[in-house]
């Protein structure tokens, strides 16, 4: 699948990660990835390609060509976000651009996307009503992504 992505104009991607680094992020994360994201790090890559500025990592310290910091690590932005309130069936996936960041529900069937907007103000809202529908599935959210959709068309 990886040479799929050999003439993408965004530079290489971070090779896919094994099993055991799988259920290390799990551990640290406290609940079992969707099996379709368990592929996508095992099979494709272990983030960088996706949606807006591409899926995070599942562990820390990769940084992408040209980059002067290292890459989001769902763990470590999942753990943040606890800390600041956020419900912990809900994994940071992406971000979106400024203040947005794109989350799966980690225990709603179908695996739901999320638009998360921090300030909550882009939608004319409080600062705690930040949370919008984005997709029905992961699945839906990545389909839609991977055949050059809309990925905000539910969301705004």
């Amino acid at each position: 699948m990886t040479d799929y992505y050999a003439d993408a104009p965004r530079g290489p991607l971070f090779p896919p990660i094994c099993l055991p680094d799988i259920e290390k992020a799990e551990h640290r994360i406290g609940r079992r990835l969707p099996e379709l994201l368990r592929r996508l790090y095992t099979e494709v890559a272990n983030g960088e390609f996706g949606p807006d500025d591409g899926l995070a990592s599942l562990n820390d310290g990769n940084r992408a060509p040209g980059h002067v910091r290292d890459w989001p690590c769902a763990a470590s932005v999942h753990e943040r976000n606890l800390s600041e309130g956020m419900p912990p069936s809900w994994l940071f996936l992406a971000y979106g651009g400024c203040t947005m960041e794109w989350h799966v529900s980690l225990s709603a069937v179908d695996n739901p996307v999320l638009l998360y907007v921090a300030d909550g103000h882009t939608f004319g809202e409080g600062p705690h009503d930040g949370f919008r529908h984005a997709a029905a599935s992961l699945r839906k959210w990545l389909w839609n992504w991977a055949d050059g959709g809309d990925v905000w068309g539910e969301v705004l």
